[in-house]
């Protein structure tokens, strides 16, 4: 049986950077769609952009060819570009210097994207594209909810640096 063809929209946001953020993802499979929506209490912009990617992925049965769409230059470029598998090559260094940024999270990625067949394109937000306003409404819902999660990875890097200082 060959591998379904997959399209996923994400979108993040956050109401502030840092501050409480949320991600949608609408994934669609034929005449299915499936949306998906998180909301969490304190994170970041970036962090929400690769977190709707791994919920999208995530919500995948099996291996997948899959056209994701984003509006995250951040993310299309570090997938697309090869950045991200760069700083994991190089210890989760973006130079000899400086450390990689949401690394826990790229951890989380860049295996599905060896699991799945995965094709980053991005689009411009909030340029009237339907399935992006759609998902940036998801994220802002999602953000506006009562009793948010903790972004565990985020809160857990907060915790650490102020505790260095």
């Amino acid at each position: 049986m060959s591998e379904k063809n997959v399209i996923i929209y994400t979108d993040g946001a956050c109401s502030g950077n840092p501050g409480p953020g949320g991600y949608g993802v609408v994934l669609c499979y034929q005449k299915q769609q499936k949306q998906l929506a998180q909301g969490f209490r304190l994170t970041t912009n970036n962090r929400m952009e690769i977190m709707a990617a791994i919920a999208g992925l995530e919500a995948l049965k099996s291996s997948c060819r899959v056209k994701l769409y984003s509006d995250s230059k951040y993310l299309v470029d570090a997938m697309a570009q090869g950045w991200a598998m760069r700083w994991q090559a190089n210890g989760w260094k973006r130079n000899k210097k400086e450390q990689a940024s949401n690394i826990d999270l790229w951890k989380r990625l860049l295996p599905l994207c060896r699991r799945h067949k995965v094709e980053y394109v991005w689009l411009k937000g909030h340029a009237g594209h339907q399935w992006n306003e759609y998902c940036d409404q998801l994220a802002r819902q999602a953000l506006d909810q009562p009793d948010l999660l903790p972004d565990e990875g985020y809160e857990c890097l907060m915790n650490s640096s102020s505790q260095s200082e």
